[in-house]
This record gives C-alpha cells, structure tokens and sequence, in this order.
C-alpha cells in the first residue's frame, strides 16, 4: 500500500478478509453462498480499504497471514460509470500492488469465455441494463443455450454474453467470484422492490435462469441498511458478519472536518445575493489562510479551494448567471474560465452572461482550476471533492435532505489531516439564503444524528453564525510555554507491531536527516537481540531446529492376506519447500523485512563463505526455530519498543521544529504503540466558536462571556454555554489569587486536546478534563492545574477517575493541583489526585459517592 492505514481500517481490513477466507472456501468445500458488508461512514477510506484487501487477496499479505487466492476473480458494480472511474482512480492512487492492467472497464466491446484471475472488472448498471450490447442474446428466464430446439444467435458476432461470460466465471472450480457492490444502498430498494436498478443487482446475488447468485457478495457503503434486508430475504444464502467501522474513530483520525458552520441571514433583505457575497467572501478569506499555511510550513501541499453553488433541480439559468456576476463583483481577480457544473446534461451551460463548461464530478478535484462549482443533486451520493469548502445552497427549506446529503460529501481534510489547533482549516460553510434559522436548526440536527441523509459522527460540531477566537494577545508567553509542555496521551494500537513501528520510525528519521543511517542501526539493534536469544534459548532453539529440518508422518500398511491394518510412524529430512514454508511462518511473527536482514547476517557472519546458498538455507533454519519459541518474539517486541520509544524522545525537540505533515507522520509512530504514549498538545491558532443559545420558543439569548482564556474574540471574551458545575468552576478559579489564564479543553479529537487513558471493559478509552487553569506563583514561574467537573451519576465515573489517577501518578510533577471536583448534595467535592493518599483511596473505590464524602475529598468552595 502507498498510504498507512489508521488503525480503524486495518481492523476493518483484517475483518473483510477472515469474511473473504470463509466464504471462499465454503464456496468452494460446499457450494454455499455468503454476502455481508462494510459500514463505514462517508469519508473513512473506504475504497483505500478496498485497496489493501484487493491486494491481500491477488498477493497475499503477511501481515493479516493470508495467502494469494489464485482463482480471485472481482466484479466491482456500481449504478454510475462515474462513480466506478472515480473509485479505480482511487484504488490505483492507493495501492503499489495493482496495476492499471488489473483494473479492467467492462465497455460494450468486452466478451471473455470466463474472467480472468487477479482482475478487477468494472460494471455498472447501465451495462446490465435490456438495451446493452453487453446481453443481447440473452434469456434471463433461459435454462440454457438453446430453446425451442434452436441454437441460441448472438448478433455483433458475439460468442458470449456478460451474463455467460459471469456463468461460466462461477461454475469454473479454480475461479473464485467476488461481488463488491460500491454504494451498496443504491439500487438495493426493500426486498419486494422493482425497476430494472433492482432487478439487475437481485440476478447478480440470487441469479436468474441458468445463471447462479455470485458466490461472495460484499456490500460496501455508508449505509447499507437496505442492502442488509434485501440480502436477508434472498433464499439460498447465507451472510456473514458484517464489518461496521466505528465512526468516532474515523472522526478522531483526523481524516474529517472537525466544524460543519452554518450561515443564515439575520436582517431582511436579499438574502440570496447578500449571502452569495459573504460565500464569496469566506472563499477568499480561506483561500488565503491555505496559501498562508501552505507557505508557512513550506513542504505543505498547496489547496485551492472551491465554492459549490448548489441549485433546484430546475433552476432558473438568469438567477444562476446573477449569482455568478454577483460573485465576479465580489472577487474580481477571480478568472473567467474559474467556473464548471456537474448537470446532468452532460453539455456546456449558459447562464446569464456565462458560458459554463460541463465536468464530470470524479475530475473536480483534481481540475484545480475550477473555484466554483454548480451543481444539483447527482452529486449528493458517491462523490467528494476535499477541496470543497463553501457552500451556498438555493435549495428551499423543505430540501433538507439533499443539503446534508451534499454536505456529507464535503467533510473530508483536504491534506487527509487535521490541521493542528486551527478550527477555521478544519471546517466547511454552508450558506443557506433561503432558510430561516429553525428550518437550520434541522439541518444541524440531521448532521449530528445522522437523519436526513446525515451520517452520525461523535465529535463534529455543527455551529450556526459562529465566530472566530485567535489567540489571547493579554496571555504571557511563558503561560504558552506552559500549556505546550503538558503531555497528552493517545489510544493504543490494537494490533500494534513494534519491529514495523520501528523500521517505520527508522525510515522517517533517515528522510528528515535527524538520524543517518536509521534503517541500518535500527536492524542492527535487533539483531543483538535476536543474538541474545539465541544464546539465552539455546537448548529450546536446538530442539525447534529439528523439528524445522524433519517431517513427521504415518504410513498406512495393510495386511492383504490376513486383512489387517496398522500405521508406521516415519521420519523424513525436510526439503526445501517445507524449510522455506517454515521461514515465511517465522518471518509473520518477527517481521518479514527483519527476517530477511537477520537470515543475510547470519549468513554472511556464521555461515561458509563458500557456500552462500547452503549458508542462506541454515540461517532460514535458525529463523524458522526462532519463530517456533514464544518468548522470542515477546522479547524482541519489548527490545524494540524500547529502543522506538528512547528514539522518539531524543529526538523529541527536532521533530517538533519540522513541518505539521512531518510531525503528523511521528505522530502517527508514536500511537502505534500497545501502551498508552505521551504526545505534544499543539498550539490552537483558530477556533470558531458559537456566541448565541436559543431557547425552545424559539428566542436567541447570548452565550455568557469570559475573559483571560487563551483564545478569545476581537473584544477579549470567550463566549460558552456552561453548565451549572462547569460555570461554578469557571468562576470560582478565576477568582483566585493569581490566575493569569485557563483554557477550555475541546472534548474532541484534535492535537490541541489533552487526552488522558483510561480503561472500560478491559477496552482503552480517553477523557478528556474539562479544563486546565495557569496561575502566577509567588517565585514568578506558572503553574497548571487540571481541574474536571464531572458527573457521578455515569458508569464510567470510576473507571474516568482511576485513568486521571494513573495519569497524575506519571505526571503529576508537572502540575500543581489535579483535581476532579463533583457536586454532592448542596456542597462541591474535590478530590487531588496528585495526593498519592488520594490516588489509593481511587483504586480501592467502589462507590463514587462514597469516595467524594470520604476523607480523600475535600470542600472544593471553601
């Protein structure tokens, strides 16, 4: 693969597979057919999901220990041929493994006997569809090839239809057929459905006629609901589990927007040009933070966003050519060939005094050169455009489906990161001109909760008219100095491989220049290790050689006169076959790149250097036994992450001095760890944040305002909706002695939010404390205090405290208060845990009221 998975899409990779496996061969064992899904929401790398199974299943792939399947055959289907060019786009973008060869588009021209292995075939729709030349000649209903004592004719000097060409594919036993339906609810009405979308794709799971079902069917959308129950009433086959990817991982890995921002006009007026001006304007304004980003961190991909002017089905052409003069008024510097629209006439447009060119909506993002984009909804499902950052949506109010639909294709990072602690970098606006402020207050609703189209994600924000804060210029620098120094903690890595992660880290600190020669020191290192225990497991490794170097078996002999039966145990050398099998296992275990380097040294160090090959063959040997004795790969992982973990820290401040995308890689490193790792808070430069609250009738009232946070609006406040406990805390800290800043710990996953590890259901999850105040001490240096109001009425109260205790124990130098502080009848309690007293009375809780009242907790307002 040429990109590095997240964590969330090599779990889901893993998954897919052991589906795949089983489907496979019970397809082939029993005949028995299976279908299941992918459900990942929009934005989470499907398709570079695919990407990494596709090559896993035509290659094999050590990592997930799965074999090449020779006999793979793949039907990629979609009900849009520009939606199955986008995705082989993707997949080419995302592996190193398939080439363009292996990517094949069924065109009208296309006829094979059967398909051919290791091939992915692109089908859509319209191809399937009664009119295409593709199945001229076929009988859907036919039993066979002929048919009222005729032989069956096929025009345009066919010998196969796609249909025969599929039914020859599945009954041919060294084939295994794979069906991935892309979009998967798109054509897949309930089960009693029509039309001939629905039709096309039941032949291909139930099959018609002669034709059977497709063994394997793979659903992949971000709703797959419909697919689930169309698939569960088809008779005949069965499904498997479905593979549901988490979405508050997907949120939390950076990949998409943070901040969806909602603008409504508030005066009357002509609210379409007015708004149309302000779209233009946040145009502009974006454009030129990416360019100062892009030249502030020098190596950053340049972004050249655009604005999507989304229109009715049936717009007015004259009001579309307004708009856009509107928007050439507005920005005159902006070119007149700067403009495309993605009809579905598939022609050039005039609008006004505008001639617009059609583009097809897979080209958009590359074609750099469009800044406006007008569009219907064709666009609403399958495709996405990164660099789509404003909307301005003529839709009415009664279409709120179609706008979050279209903006749920708006929400991925154009650089496939966060961008740290700027909010305005991590989020797209919307502008809605014919919409008041209740019809939007759906519409944010519909984001957050997935209705309407919407796909739910834990930690995006939907703000209406929010503002932005910049950082405080009253905060001193050394109360900045203070807040980057905090550690934050990030989630371990379920399948974390430690010899990958430091190879990994290796190779990233040669390419920057802070470590020459990493790849060799790092290889180096480990095969001191492997020398040592070698030497410390030198009598198992001995017997394990053995067992490497012979096969044991039984051989059946049979008494023909007396009618009898026994079996003789045999004993025979190993070939090479078996060795090198033997190897490749060991390889899994230790790292295939670490097998090869280690088995070169052994040979090149131990082995006769007239003999290579017999050298090489023993040192695969020695590998082989070292595979087969756990501890060795148990030690040789600790050794390894020792040494990721020393790296990281010395050369902690060089990384810190490189670009956001070269840190962004170290940080991707440092959370590949199996244990909870320390990680740099970033410092935020942008947040939008809400000012107003509305009531249930309706009516708008100020957020309250608060001075001396770090980032604040142009008039020196923050504003928020605090509730009770959290707005007591606020007060109360301001008003201590010596208190020269606090920040408002975002509860989302950014690199401005301090994380802390805690453990539930033996799963690691992070809290993130509310807030961190700074106060001047009397010998003029600053302090911070973690101070979390938190709620004991919630199960995961204890296991919250305990993971704060866990942290103050390993941290706690560095602050002077940690304390969690929660209301208990009329009074508020606190308990510090940076008291190690406190931090045993935590561990031994089992009633958090209790241990609030008990003499660890004290009176947090006297």
């Amino acid at each position: 693969m040429k990109f590095t998975l997240k964590d969330y899409q090599e779990e889901a990779v893993e998954n897919v597979l052991v589906n795949l496996k089983k489907a496979s061969r019970r397809w082939r064992e029993d005949g028995d057919r299976h279908a299941f899904s992918l459900t990942a929401t929009t934005g989470a790398g499907k398709t570079v999901m695919a990407a990494a199974v596709f090559e896993a299943l035509f290659h094999g792939d050590d990592n997930y220990d799965i074999e090449p399947d020779p006999g793979a055959v793949v039907i990629w289907f979609s009900d849009d041929p520009s939606l199955n060019e986008q995705s082989r786009f993707r997949l080419l973008e995302a592996s190193d493994r398939l080439t363009l060869s292996d990517l094949v588009v069924v065109q009208n021209t296309f006829q094979r006997e059967t398909l051919e292995p290791g091939k992915i075939y692109f089908l859509n729709t319209q191809k399937l569809g009664k009119s295409s030349l593709l199945v001229r000649g076929h009988d859907p209903d036919d039993e066979g090839i002929e048919k009222d004592g005729q032989i069956r004719l096929m025009p345009d000097s066919r010998s196969f239809t796609i249909w025969d060409t599929i039914q020859n594919t599945i009954d041919d036993p060294a084939l295994t057929l794979y069906l991935v339906l892309d979009e998967a609810h798109r054509g897949m009405r309930a089960a009693t459905g029509t039309g001939e979308k629905t039709t096309i794709v039941k032949r291909l799971i139930n099959g018609s006629g002669s034709v059977p079902g497709i063994p394997v069917v793979w659903g992949v959308s971000a709703t797959v609901e419909r697919f689930n129950a169309a698939v569960s009433d088809m008779q005949g086959r069965a499904t498997l589990p479905n593979v549901v990817v988490d979405s508050a991982k997907v949120q939390a890995s950076g990949l998409l927007k943070d901040t969806i921002i909602l603008d409504v006009p508030t005066d009357a007026g002509a609210f379409d040009t007015v708004l149309v001006r302000r779209g233009t304007d946040k145009l502009k304004e974006i454009s030129a933070a990416w360019e100062a980003y892009g030249q502030q961190q020098d190596d950053a991909d340049t972004v050249l966003p655009l604005m999507v002017l989304q229109v009715p089905n049936a717009p007015d052409h004259n009001d579309i050519g307004a708009a856009l003069d509107t928007i050439y008024a507005q920005w005159p510097d902006l070119p007149e060939d700067a403009v495309a629209h993605v009809f579905g006439e598939h022609t050039a447009q005039t609008f006004g005094a505008h001639a617009v060119p059609y583009i097809s909506p897979e080209r958009v993002q590359e074609s750099t050169w469009i800044r406006v984009l007008i569009a219907k909804d064709a666009i609403s499902t399958g495709w996405d455009c990164p660099r789509a950052e404003v909307m301005v949506s003529f839709r009415p109010a009664r279409d709120r489906t179609h706008i979050t639909q279209l903006l749920g294709r708006m929400v991925r990072t154009p650089l496939a990161r966060r961008i740290p602690g700027n909010d305005r970098l991590n989020s797209v606006d919307c502008l809605l001109p014919f919409f008041d402020e209740a019809s939007v207050s759906d519409i944010a609703k519909a984001l957050m909760s997935g209705g309407d189209g919407g796909d739910e994600l834990p930690g995006r924000r939907v703000l209406i008219n929010p503002v932005e804060l910049k950082p405080n210029p009253t905060i001193p620098g050394d109360v900045w100095d203070k807040f980057l120094s905090l550690p934050s903690q990030t989630l371990p890595k379920r399948h974390a491989r430690p010899v990958k992660r430091l190879t990994s880290l290796a190779h990233e600190l040669a390419m920057d220049g802070l470590l020459a020669d990493a790849g060799k020191a790092a290889h180096a290192e480990m095969h001191k290790v492997l020398d040592g225990l070698r030497a410390r497991f030198k009598a198992e490794i001995e017997a394990a050689r053995k067992s490497v170097l012979t096969v044991e078996g039984k051989s059946l002999k049979a008494d023909l006169k007396g009618g009898g039966v026994s079996f003789d145990d045999f004993l025979e050398e190993a070939d090479h076959a078996v060795i090198e099998d033997a190897y490749r296992r060991a390889g899994r275990a230790i790292s295939p790149d670490l097998a090869t380097s280690y088995s070169d040294y052994l040979a090149r160090n131990e082995g006769n250097p007239d003999d290579l090959e017999g050298a090489l063959i023993d040192a695969h040997v020695m590998i082989a036994a070292l595979g087969l004795i756990p501890d060795v790969k148990e030690t040789l992982e600790a050794e390894t992450e020792k040494l990721a973990t020393q790296w990281l820290s010395r050369y902690r401040v060089e990384i810190k001095s490189l670009s956001d995308e070269r840190q962004d890689v170290y940080r991707q490193i440092r959370e590949m760890s199996s244990e909870p790792m320390p990680v740099d808070l970033a410092r935020p430069t942008s947040w939008m944040q809400p000012t107003t609250l509305r009531e249930a009738n309706g009516t708008e009232t100020p957020l309250p305002q608060y001075a001396q946070h770090l980032l604040c609006d142009d008039d020196g406040n923050f504003p928020e909706d605090f509730n009770s406990w959290e707005g007591e805390v606020v007060k109360a800290e301001l008003a201590r002695a010596g208190t020269v800043g606090w920040y408002r710990n975002p509860s989302r996953a950014s690199q401005d939010s301090l994380g802390v590890i805690y453990e539930e259901g033996g799963s690691p999850k992070i809290v993130r404390p509310d807030f961190v105040f700074f106060a001047r001490l009397p010998d003029g240096t600053v302090a911070a205090d973690i101070i979390d109001p938190h709620g004991i009425q919630f199960g995961d109260a204890i296991p919250k405290l305990k993971g704060l205790a866990d942290y103050a124990e390993a941290f706690g130098s560095q602050y002077r208060r940690i304390e969690a502080v929660a209301k208990i009848g009329d009074k508020f309690r606190a308990l510090d845990l940076t008291e190690a007293s406190t931090r045993a009375a935590v561990a031994a809780a089992t009633s958090i009221k209790m241990l609030y009242e008990s003499e660890a907790g004290t009176d947090y307002l006297s």
